[in-house]
């Protein structure tokens, strides 16, 4: 697609009336692509007057004119209630032409511009979690990571500047104005999917530092993304600073190899907390074309994108209200239908059907291919499942141990553990393994190996894993490392634990529910074997997140990391 001119607008605070007049006006002389609105939009409440009043009674009824297809965001001040309650029956228009691209939002606009945005300021009371009012001028840490999983954007909105931007760099901001406090999360977010253009608010003035290049990565050692960070002044601003910046683009084309004359190395020093992540849409392109695993060419078919992924953070339909917890490189979730349910253990008193997810985009351990990557996304996705296990043992008086299942396909989509606890009595009389066997055996799968094969990497294929872990009194429940051990029963702290393998031919039928089919008869839940037929409201579904969440609150080890 060939590039058009946009239109960057700083704050509005209520003027529109008369910022739409000047629109209109430059719009007939450029024909703008589209008009997007960093800042307040709205006045904000000690400045609102009769005059703001009526233009927002003027903008609701359409009697302002919005010339050209427009975005606005949230930023430090709140929404009048009569906006929320036009965009909660609008889907995000407010009126034609007007749109709002949310607090934490991954946006491709007609023209395919990517953007990826994050309102707000930062709450520090509640910067473990995700922030669930779409409307109220807060973000949390939490929601800066989950916009990781887009991969990557054209621009990145911001309501504040990201930490450390000036390092580096020789632009001065105005004498008598005070610079923005940046937000490390913010810093973050921008090396993470490094944005050609970042832009934000400086109400009192306008700032635009020298662009900036981003490492380059091994596979692509002579390109070295280009970000350019712009903030604009507010609208109509009483020191004439400039409150408008046009561009152009030409989205889906290759980074520019070429470093711009004056640029300086990134200036956004990474906090210790930061994933150490590739960008995801590479790694989909590499094992999407070539997997380690050495599969026939029948295996293939077409495999979807982190942004089509349920399990992804990028798919703009992910059910966020389910995530629980959120570290470097892994996450939970509560799993859509589980399979118990909050009446099942009588000492939890919620479901504990848990999925631990690599943020990575990918099918299997051995599809990350970088080595240390694939290391720390292994050993955080354990460090979960320890501590899922310690809650679960503590609250019960260790009458509940655990079994975590793992599917791992070369022609998978994105790789996941399912956790769930079961009563330590079974796994004592053997029961738990007793019934994957049988079952495999009834299924006529090849039989279960006790091994722990580590992240995969060594298998020769495809497998399906289940590990069982039993409480004894005072389970430490240290990290582990188990790239290596015993074929039976490992000793970690004061649990034991055994992992089962079960090998997968190339052109083996395996059903993928075969975990849940075992785990429904052991909980005599045979009725609960489809998740789609365990379904639960968003605030049934929200009440069992809230009770896990307090539940683990002392064991998440992401809160204090």
């Amino acid at each position: 697609m060939l590039s058009k001119i946009s239109i960057i607008i700083g704050s509005v605070r209520g003027k529109f009336s008369a910022l739409f007049e000047k629109v209109a006006k430059l719009q007939k002389k450029n024909d703008f692509a589209l008009a997007i609105i960093v800042g307040d939009f709205f006045a904000l409440p000690e400045e609102q007057t009769s005059d703001t009043a009526k233009d927002l009674s003027r903008l609701l009824n359409g009697s302002i004119e919005i010339p050209l297809t427009t975005y606005f965001t949230l930023s430090g001040g709140p929404f009048p209630s009569e906006i929320i309650d036009r965009l909660e029956s609008s889907k995000g228009e407010l009126c034609p032409n007007l749109f709002f691209v949310g607090k934490r939002s991954v946006t491709k606009t007609s023209e395919e511009i990517r953007i990826v945005a994050l309102g707000g300021n930062l709450d520090p009371e509640a910067s473990a979690g995700v922030s669930k009012d779409k409307y109220l001028p807060f973000h949390t840490e939490s929601d800066a990571k989950l916009l990781y999983g887009a991969n990557s954007a054209d621009l990145v909105i911001t309501s504040n500047w990201p930490a450390s931007i000036r390092t580096r760099s020789k632009v001065q901001i105005p004498d008598g104005v005070e610079e923005p406090e940046g937000e490390q999360c913010i810093s973050d977010l921008c090396e993470t999917i490094k944005p050609r253009y970042h832009f934000s608010s400086s109400p009192l003035f306008f700032y635009e530092r020298e662009p900036f290049f981003h490492p380059s990565r091994n596979d692509q050692p002579d390109v070295r993304p280009i970000t350019r960070f712009i903030s604009l002044a507010a609208f109509d601003n009483d020191s004439k600073q400039k409150w408008l910046y046009a561009f152009s683009l030409s989205p889906n084309t290759a980074p520019n190899s070429t470093i711009p004359t004056g640029a300086t190395a990134s200036p956004l020093a990474p906090s210790k907390k930061r994933q150490r992540l590739e960008e995801q849409q590479h790694v989909y392109a590499r094992f999407s074309g070539q997997d380690r695993h050495p599969h026939s060419a029948k295996r293939k078919r077409a495999l979807k994108s982190p942004g089509e992924c349920f399990f992804c953070l990028s798919n703009p339909d992910l059910a966020t209200h389910l995530i629980s917890s959120i570290a470097n490189d892994a996450y939970l979730t509560t799993a859509k239908g589980p399979l118990s349910t909050s009446n099942t253990y009588s000492d939890l008193g919620f479901p504990a059907h848990i999925l631990i997810i690599p943020l990575t985009h990918s099918a299997t351990f051995g599809s990350i291919a970088d080595i240390d990557e694939r290391f720390t996304t292994y050993k955080e996705m354990q460090r979960y499942r320890d501590a899922l296990h310690r809650m679960v043992s503590e609250r019960s008086k260790q009458k509940l141990g655990s079994v975590t299942w793992e599917v791992s396909r070369a022609s998978g989509i994105h790789l996941h553990w399912q956790f769930l606890p079961i009563d330590s009595g079974i796994i004592e009389k053997g029961l738990v393994d007793a019934a994957f066997k049988v079952e495999a055996e009834n299924e006529k799968y090849p039989m279960f190996k006790a091994k722990a094969n580590g992240d995969g990497v060594g298998e020769l294929g495809d497998y399906f894993r289940v590990v069982i872990q039993k409480p004894s009194p005072g389970d430490g429940g240290a990290d582990r490392d188990q790239t290596s051990g015993e074929a039976e029963d490992r000793v970690k702290g004061k649990s034991i634990e055994k992992s089962l393998v079960l090998p997968l031919s190339e052109d083996f039928r395996f059903n993928l529910n075969f975990g849940r089919v075992v785990m429904a008869k052991l909980l005599a839940l045979e009725d609960r074997v489809s998740w789609r037929d365990c379904a639960q409201t968003v605030e049934q579904e929200s009440a069992d997140v809230e009770a896990f969440k307090n539940a683990f609150k002392s064991f998440d080890f992401a809160l204090d990391d």
